[in-house]
């Protein structure tokens, strides 16, 4: 696309169904099948980088740099899952300054005290409603005249109930956020209220297994959704396909019989680019 910014994106497809990505590999991967965008997952990102659930163990730092690495290795635009801005409304100035320094073109910024938890997990907490919204300004003052797409996410449904999360995205959107984020409905009637309530574009966040019910690309279009987020697919799809891999390997010593499951040698080669990296040795000189 020529305008490979978010909201152009969204102005030719009205709604697109897109992928989490937690490393250089996994968001290649998503760039190469034909996505126009991907996400950094902070779920995916704690699982990859730590070992560890997503209970905001992970510092601004660490998701940052992480997100520096993976805009640079795709041309594709990234959302970042900043999480609740690692702080107050000052530190959320410097995330989003620092995500926009990275190469990211939009990030999420949720409403739960620090640290967080995952949106689909228990015990959570939201700070108040004044408290997110000085949040979201600073968001959009530290964006400035750059083309960064702000998702305003709000968690309140879980602890405030659904009247309350929509009032606070509605806030969010009069302060300039990009998109409308309420995260983990528990029912279709929800979705339905959240699609029809809340100012477009709505996000809904497809977790296999979590407390929303995963529902068609075109279904949930025509509830009011526009980002159809999978931010787990890859991650979880990886980590099946290494758990059966490495068990055949451990019980039987070999993958044989499991290869029409793999990339090859030449596909992956061809995947992270090695022929071109060939090309430009022999520009260079380098043998």
């Amino acid at each position: 696309m020529a305008n490979n910014s978010i909201q152009n994106i969204l102005n030719q497809v009205g709604s697109l169904a897109f992928p989490g990505v937690y490393d250089t590999l996994s968001a290649k991967i998503a760039e190469q099948v034909g996505f126009p965008m991907g996400f950094i997952s902070g779920y995916s990102l704690a699982a990859a980088t730590i070992g560890e659930p997503d209970f905001g163990l992970l510092t601004q730092t660490e998701v940052v740099d992480r997100a520096r690495a993976i805009c640079n290795s795709v041309s594709m635009p990234i959302i970042v899952d900043a999480d609740t801005g690692y702080g107050n409304p000052l530190n959320v100035h410097r995330t989003v300054t620092q995500l926009i320094d990275a190469g990211a073109k939009g990030c999420f910024l949720e409403d739960q005290v620090w640290p967080k938890k995952c949106g689909h997990m228990r015990n959570k907490k939201v700070i108040d409603r004044e408290d997110y919204l000085y949040k979201i300004e600073a968001a959009v003052d530290a964006r400035g005249d750059s083309d960064f797409f702000i998702v305003a996410r709000t968690d309140a449904e879980a602890v405030l109930g659904l009247d309350e999360a929509i009032a606070r995205v509605k806030a969010a959107r009069a302060l300039g956020a990009n998109a409308s984020f309420v995260e983990a409905p528990g029912s279709l009637e929800q979705l339905k209220r959240i699609g029809k309530e809340s100012p477009h574009p709505n996000v809904a966040n497809m977790i296999e297994g979590g407390k929303t019910p995963v529902l068609q690309k075109d279904e949930l279009a025509e509830m009011g959704f526009q980002l159809i987020l999978y931010p787990l697919t890859g991650l979880y799809a990886a980590g099946k396909a290494m758990q059966d891999f490495y068990t055949k390997l451990n019980k039987e010593g070999t993958t044989l019989g499991m290869e029409q499951n793999l990339l090859n040698f030449e596909e992956f080669n061809t995947l992270i680019g090695v022929e071109e990296k060939y090309k430009q040795s022999e520009k260079y000189g380098v043998k």
